[in-house]
C-alpha cells in the first residue's frame, strides 16, 4: 500500500492508551493534593522619642511646633538606630536646643515571614523643653518596650521601667499601667502614663512612658509648652499566612498535619476509607488504567471492523 495514511494496529493502540492513562494518573492526583501556602512579611516599628508639643513664645505671638522623632525605625525597610541626642532649632535664641540626652537610646525593628518584632531601650535619659534650660522635664533610669508578633501565635507586648523617675525636679513613684499627676507651682504640670500595652489578634504595641505636658514657668509667658511626648514605643503586626485549603487553620501545628498526608489535608471520605474497603493507594491509578483500556479496546475493535 503506497498511501501516506498508516493505521496503528489495534493492539498497539490499546497499549499506548493504557500507558498514557497510568502515567497521567499519579501526576493528576499529585497536582490535586498539592497544598499552596503564601506568606506576607510582618511589620514592626520602634521609636525612642516622639513629641507633639506646641511651644508658644512672647505671649503666644510666636508658635513653634516641637515635632521631634529620635531613632524611629520600621521593618522590613530599616533595622536599628542608636542616636543619643535630639535637637530643635529656632526656639532658644536661634541656637540648637537639646530636647533629649541619653547614655543609651536604641530602637530596633525586624520582620520576616514568620515573626515581626520591635524593641526600644532608653537609659539615663533627660528630657528638656524650652523655658526650662536647667530643669529637666523628666529623667528616667531605664525604660524598655518590646512587641513580638509571630505567625500563628498571640502577639505579646511588654514594657518595663527600671530605676527612678524624676519629673520637674521631683522624684515620683509611678504605677505600672496607671496614671501619675505631678504638679509644681510656678512651673507647670505633667501627667504620666506608664507601661501602656495593647494587643489584638495580629498586632501588639507597648509604650514605656507617655506624658501630657503643660508648662509655663512662673507664668511669665516666655515659653509655654503644651502637648504630648512618647518615650520608648514598640509595635508589630504578625505575618499574614494564607490557608492552603478552604477552611484550614493557618495557626495549626504543621507537625500535626504532614504535607504529604492527603487525608489530613481534607481528602474526601471515600479516598480516606480505601484501606477499610480492601483498596490500596494504587487503586485510583488501576481504576483509571482500566477505564482507558476499555476505551482503547473499543477503538481497536472499530478500527479492525473498518479494515475488514
Amino acid at each position: 500500500m503506497n498511501g501516506k495514511n498508516f493505521r496503528m494496529p489495534a493492539r498497539r493502540l490499546a497499549t499506548v492508551a493504557t500507558a498514557t492513562a497510568l502515567a497521567a494518573g499519579p501526576a493528576a492526583l499529585a497536582a490535586a493534593g498539592t497544598a499552596h501556602a503564601t506568606t506576607d512579611q510582618g511589620r514592626a516599628s520602634a521609636v525612642v522619642l516622639r513629641t507633639g508639643l506646641d511651644v508658644s513664645l512672647l505671649n503666644k505671638t510666636v508658635n513653634v511646633p516641637l515635632a521631634v522623632s529620635l531613632n524611629q525605625v520600621e521593618a522590613p525597610r530599616s533595622a536599628e538606630k542608636t542616636a543619643l541626642t535630639a535637637t530643635l532649632d529656632g526656639v532658644d535664641g536661634g541656637k540648637p536646643f537639646n530636647v533629649l540626652d541619653a547614655e543609651v537610646a536604641t530602637a530596633k525593628a525586624t520582620a520576616t515571614a514568620t515573626k515581626a518584632e520591635g524593641y526600644t531601650n532608653l537609659a539615663h535619659a533627660r528630657l528638656h523643653v524650652p523655658g526650662l534650660p536647667l530643669l529637666s522635664l523628666i529623667e528616667v533610669g531605664q525604660v524598655t518596650s518590646k512587641a513580638t508578633c509571630e505567625a500563628g501565635k498571640e502577639p505579646v507586648a511588654t514594657s518595663n521601667l527600671l530605676g527612678a523617675v524624676t519629673v520637674l525636679g521631683k522624684k515620683v513613684t509611678v504605677t505600672t499601667g496607671g496614671t501619675t499627676d505631678v504638679k509644681v507651682p510656678g512651673v507647670g504640670e505633667v501627667r504620666l502614663d506608664l507601661s501602656k500595652t495593647e494587643t489584638t489578634s495580629r498586632t501588639a504595641a507597648a509604650t514605656a512612658l507617655q506624658l501630657t505636658v503643660s508648662v509655663n514657668p512662673l507664668k511669665l509667658n516666655v515659653a509655654e509648652v503644651e502637648g504630648t511626648l512618647t518615650l520608648a514605643k514598640a509595635s508589630c503586626e504578625s505575618p499574614a499566612v494564607a490557608a492552603s485549603q478552604p477552611g484550614a487553620d493557618p495557626s495549626a501545628d504543621p507537625s500535626e498535619s504532614p504535607a504529604g498526608d492527603v487525608k489530613a489535608q481534607g481528602a474526601p471520605a471515600e479516598e480516606a476509607g480505601l484501606a477499610e474497603t480492601g483498596g490500596s493507594s494504587m487503586t485510583p491509578y488501576l481504576a483509571g488504567g482500566a477505564v482507558a483500556l476499555l476505551v482503547a479496546g473499543g477503538g481497536a475493535v472499530v478500527l479492525a471492523r473498518r479494515r475488514g
